[in-house]
Formats: structure tokens, C-alpha cells, sequence
């Protein structure tokens, strides 16, 4: 049986807990309805965001119903939601705590404070492996002590509250909490060999609370590094690091593309991917954005991901990885999970990785280039590799592909995927020159060239002073506002000027807002507009001295995250409701790199700024 639609909250009620290994997604009802263990690739243990009825959850709220609040605890992605109930108040900290040295496996911390009054709570516990298809054994251990096992899965659950088992393989209890007064909740990842036939000894009430005051410390410790131009980053800005980080695995750098899979683009329709996987064009926006607010750490730690997963070989690359570097991500539709408001299929893995998708190789070798630029060229290692990616474009720069958006019709010959091919020529050949290397730089500046020629030829419509999605077609693309970031054209160069606005009045979605581009995928739906766009506009027009559209395009873009700061990839330019995955790695890099190029726009401008050097 499938749930009716209006079941599902809104995407925007949902708050995510993250430590880079694994995530979950907390509604603002107290519910706990995604949450992937041990890594936050792996299947769904609670997945009743794409399967109401079978997917499995942790709710944990108040019996009377009263009113919610809720926010990051400092500068964490510790969530606290308050809840004013039959005349008590109390917060539920929602957790996964950051690892230690010695790689423990992951879990999820709930604990729950008395504020005021007395609150009782309703606590149910249903966990549903491998993606909703496995009804755990749920077996006592202990007293208030459960394990949870099926499969290669097992949840060791500890709660101070009496738990009841039911012939519905779930977990109930009823908790009371005073003024001053705790109850903690535990559900850990395990082995099922390493708690048959016994779990280890639980954690101890104090060392609960450790855990949650550490984590607050390591993240504060963490968001201090951030810097702007004059001073602190905005909040917001802040908070879009944090998340990042939050997606980012501590072990190997790699960074998520979101935290979840299938949730819709468009509601009823199968445009649900998963994205809980590494891309490469990401590493160059995360240089670009973390780096430029301090986090230059966390930036190199993606780009040496980036290296090492490539295997050192041009023509092994793939768009996407695993989160450990693994190449297979096979797509699978997962046919029993009813999904989001019915939006099926739901799918795990992404087909996308077997694409041509020409863009990146460009952002490799923009990668390197952005890091040589930071003072840290690259090893006989590392440029033996850049010459093979090169190369790689020099070769292929004529062949259609798929695109940055992943096009899953018959390849095109896209204007964005070419300009990238000239953007890796052109910076190997500078890397080549600025290092001293004695690669073919005469056979890179022909392949050059000919690719420049080539764009300008088929790729621009001087009628309309705009470049256009794809060779021999007359639609636009956002992915256009790109081109100056990959140096092929400058910011304020007049046709740049002229795609701008072109972009801005074709894909415009209303109230700032811009869809990625009109023409027929074949994929059914109408999606929504395209949040990562809309920050790409605003540093365009920031960046071409536009100071008040850039203004009022980028807090139409910041408008669309919820509560939290979070935002989803696309917004429901009707409605306003939340579309795609949740939160999207890409939307929250674009949104800081916006921000900075606003922010100096703004210094520029202000009074009593020089405006030439003293």
C-alpha cells in the first residue's frame, strides 16, 4: 500500500546532522526519516522519506502538541529543536559525533533536555535496512538495551527510557524529562558479528554528554578558520561552509554531492538521481569558494581525492566516485520504494558515471592550475597525469557529450563542455610555461585554437549577442555564466554582458530566480528553477561592476533556503516549495562564491574606498 502525498513533509521541514562519514535528516516534527549507515553512501537504515509505510524512521516527540522551534546549535551541525508541550518545554539535540582517532563506526545521539514544566515524549524506533526491504531481528541485550540485526547490518540501540519490542518489528517508549533533567538516546552502527553474541558495554550517561559537548567544540574550532574580506563571514555564508564540511568524508576528503537520493526535481516524475557520490567539477568550485574563506585545508583535501581517484591516467577519468574513491556506482531503480509524493523510481547509484561529460576534464586541470596559483605547483607525478588529461582534450574537444547536466538524450555538441576543453588547454599551457615543462605546448596552442574558432563559429549568435546552449541550436543555457570562470571569456567582456542578459530574460523563473534551460529532456515534469543558477547570475552581474541587480538576484537565491540555511538543489518557482536533493553541495558552494564576489563588489563601491592604489 502506498501512502497518500500529503504524508511526506515538505522537503524544507527537514534539518540535516552530518559528521563526513555519514548524515541523516531530521523533520521538524522530531522525526528522523533518512539516514544511511555506516557511510552515508551506503543503503538506508531509516528511509521513510522515499517510503512512508516501509521505509523505516526514529521519531522521537512530544504526546501533546504544542509549538517548535528549532536552530544549529553554534556554529555545529548539532540540531536543537525545542518543543513547548502541556505546559513544559524541552530540547531534543540531534547528533552524530564527529570521529575520533581510530575510525569507530558511526551513530546517531539524540538527547533530550528539560527546560521547563515536565514534557513526556513518545519514542518509536523502527529501523528497515538495505532500503526499507529488511525488517531487522530486533533483539534485547539488556536492560533498555536493544540490537538491531538483518543482513550485514546491525544497530545497537540504548535508551534511558523503558523500550517495548511489537510484532511490528519497531521499538517503543514513553519518556518523561523535568526541568534540568536528561534522557539520552544511542543507536550505533555494528558488525553483526561483533555484537553476536554480545554488543560491548554502553556508553555511560556521562560520556553521552561528552560526546555532544565535543562536538560543539571541534565544530566552533573548526568555523574559526573562516575569514572574509574585512573580518568574519556572513552567518549565512558560514553556515554554507559548515554544511560542506559536513559532506565531507574526514578520511579521504572526498565531499558529497548531497546527502540524499531520488528526491524529486519534479514531483511525480522521474527525474530522482543520487547524488551521494564525489564529482569532479565540484573540487573546482570547492577550491574556488572554501579557499577563498579560509578553508584552504579542506579545499586541498578534495583536490588530492580528486588526483588519487583519477588513478593517474587521462583516459581511466570518470565524472563521479564513491566516497572511498571506488569507480562502481552502478544505477539500480529500487522498485519496491514508493518514493517521494509517489515520485518513482527510486534509484541508487548514477548511471551518469559512464558519460561523456567533456566539462571535466577542464576542472582537473582547472584544479591544478588554481592550486599552482595558491603557490603549490605540481610533481613529476602530478604533471605526468595533467599531460594526459590535456592530451585528453586536444583528442576529444570535437565529440558531443552529455554536458555539466548530465544530458541522458543523444549527445550534443555543448557550448559549456568545449569552452572547458579550451579552458584545459589553455592552462596546461600555462602551467607548461610557468613551470618549465617541455610538454607539446605547440600542439595544445593548435588544439587551442581551433577549439576558440570553433565556440566562436557555432556557439555565439552575434544577432542576439549571446552565446547558445549547443552548436546549431538557438536555446540558452545557465551553464553559460561559467564561461568566465573558465577564463574563456572575460566577466565584462561585451559578449559575456550580452549572455547575461540574454540568460536572465529566456531562463528567468520569476523573482530572481533562474531555470537551468527550456528545451525538452524527455524526461517528464516540469522541474523547478535551478538555485546554483541564480547564485552564478548574481556573481556575474557582481562581477561586471552590477552592483544592485547582483544585490537583489543574490537574496532571491539566499531567500530560497529554509529555516536552517540549507538549500535543496531547485525551488518550485510557483509554489516556493523545495525541489531535489537535500542539502546540495552545489547550491551552497555557488551561494559562497557569490557572496565573496558581491561582498568585494560592494568594497569597491562603498565610501571613502580608493579606487586606484595609493
Amino acid at each position: 500500500m502506498r501512502a497518500p502525498a500529503d504524508a511526506y513533509p515538505p522537503i524544507a521541514d527537514y534539518g540535516v546532522i552530518a559528521n563526513g562519514v555519514t548524515s541523516a535528516l531530521v523533520s521538524r516534527t522530531g522525526s528522523i526519516d533518512w539516514c544511511c549507515l555506516p557511510r552515508l553512501d551506503s543503503a538506508s537504515a531509516f528511509g521513510r522519506l522515499l517510503d512512508w509505510e516501509r521505509g523505516g524512521f526514529c521519531r522521537l516527540a512530544p504526546v501533546h502538541a504544542g509549538a517548535t522551534r528549532r536552530e544549529y546549535v553554534e556554529q555545529s551541525l548539532v540540531l536543537a529543536t525545542t518543543f513547548t508541550s502541556g505546559g513544559g518545554e524541552a530540547v531534543v539535540y540531534d547528533l552524530i559525533p564527529l570521529p575520533r582517532q581510530g575510525g569507530e563506526l558511526p551513530g546517531v545521539l539524540r538527547i533530550v533536555e528539560g527546560r521547563a514544566g515536565v514534557v513526556a515524549l513518545d519514542l518509536r524506533i523502527e529501523p528497515r535496512f538495505d532500503y526499507g526491504q529488511v525488517r531487522p531481528w530486533l533483539r534485547r541485550d539488556g536492560p533498555r538495551r536493544f540490537t538491531a540485526i538483518g543482513g550485514d547490518d546491525a544497530l545497537v540501540i540504548s535508551c534511558e527510557g523503558e523500550l517495548d519490542c511489537d510484532d511490528a518489528h519497531g521499538l517503543s517508549a514513553r519518556l518523561e524529562v523535568r526541568a534540568g533533567e536528561r534522557v539520552r538516546l544511542a543507536i550505533d552502527f555494528a558488525r553483526p558479528e561483533s555484537v553476536d553474541p554480545q554488543p560491548p558495554p554502553p556508553a555511560s550517561a556521562g560520556e553521552l554528554d561528552r560526546r555532544l559537548e565535543e562536538t560543539v567544540q571541534r565544530w566552533a574550532q573548526w568555523a574559526s578558520q573562516a575569514r572574509g574580506a574585512t573580518g568574519p563571514p556572513d552567518p549565512r555564508v558560514l553556515r554554507s561552509a559548515i554544511v560542506l564540511q559536513g559532506l565531507t568524508h574526514p578520511a579521504t576528503g572526498a565531499m558529497a554531492a548531497a546527502a540524499t537520493t531520488s528526491l524529486p526535481e519534479a514531483i511525480g516524475a522521474q527525474r530522482n538521481w543520487d547524488y551521494r557520490f564525489s564529482w569532479i567539477r565540484d573540487s573546482t568550485f570547492a577550491v574556488r569558494s572554501l579557499a577563498e574563506i579560509g578553508f584552504v585545508e579542506e579545499a586541498d583535501a578534495f583536490r588530492r581525492f580528486v588526483a588519487r581517484s583519477a588513478a593517474g591516467h587521462g583516459d581511466e577519468l570518470q565524472i563521479a566516485y564513491g566516497l572511498g574513491g571506488g569507480r562502481r556506482l552502478s544505477e539500480q531503480e529500487l522498485d519496491h520504494l514508493d518514493g517521494y509524493r509517489g515520485s518513482r523510481p527510486v534509484r541508487s547509484g548514477n548511471g551518469a558515471v559512464r558519460q561523456l561529460q567533456l566539462d571535466t576534464i577542464g576542472e582537473l586541470v582547472n584544479l591544478s592550475w588554481a592550486w599552482h596559483r595558491r603557490g603549490h605547483s605540481p610533481d613529476d607525478d602530478h604533471w605526468r597525469f595533467l599531460v594526459s588529461v590535456v592530451d585528453l582534450a586536444a583528442e576529444r574537444w570535437g565529440e558531443p557529450d552529455a554536458g555539466l547536466w548530465e544530458w541522458r538524450g543523444d549527445p550534443q555538441h555543448f557550448v559549456h563542455s568545449k569552452a572547458l576543453c579550451w579552458s584545459a588547454l589553455e592552462r596546461g599551457i600555462r602551467l607548461a610555461q610557468e613551470c618549465g615543462r617541455s610538454e607539446p605546448v605547440a600542439q595544445w596552442s593548435q588544439a587551442r585554437a581551433r577549439v576558440r574558432a570553433a565556440v566562436e563559429e557555432h556557439g555565439y549568435d552575434p544577432a542576439r549577442n549571446t552565446f547558445v546552449q549547443a552548436f546549431g541550436r538557438d536555446e540558452l543555457d545557465a551553464a553559460l555564466l561559467l564561461l568566465p570562470m573558465a577564463g574563456f571569456v572575460a566577466w565584462d567582456d561585451e559578449r559575456m554582458v550580452g549572455t547575461v542578459d540574454a540568460v536572465r530574460e529566456e531562463l528567468g523563473a520569476g523573482g530572481g530566480l533562474l531555470y537551468r534551460y527550456r528545451r525538452s529532456d524527455s524526461l517528464g515534469g516540469k522541474e523547478g528553477a535551478f538555485l546554483a543558477c541564480t547564485f552564478w547570475l548574481a556573481e556575474c552581474l557582481a562581477r561586471q561592476a552590477r552592483g544592485a541587480e547582483a544585490r537583489e538576484v543574490f537574496d532571491a537565491g539566499c531567500a530560497a533556503a529554509n529555516d536552517l540555511g540549507l538549500f535543496s538543489e531547485e525551488l518550485d518557482s510557483e509554489t516556493g516549495e523545495m525541489l531535489g536533493n537535500l542539502p546540495q553541495a552545489l547550491t551552497h558552494f555557488s551561494h559562497i562564491s557569490a557572496a565573496v564576489a558581491l561582498g568585494a563588489a560592494e568594497l569597491r563601491t562603498a565610501p571613502g574606498t580608493p579606487t586606484s592604489p595609493p
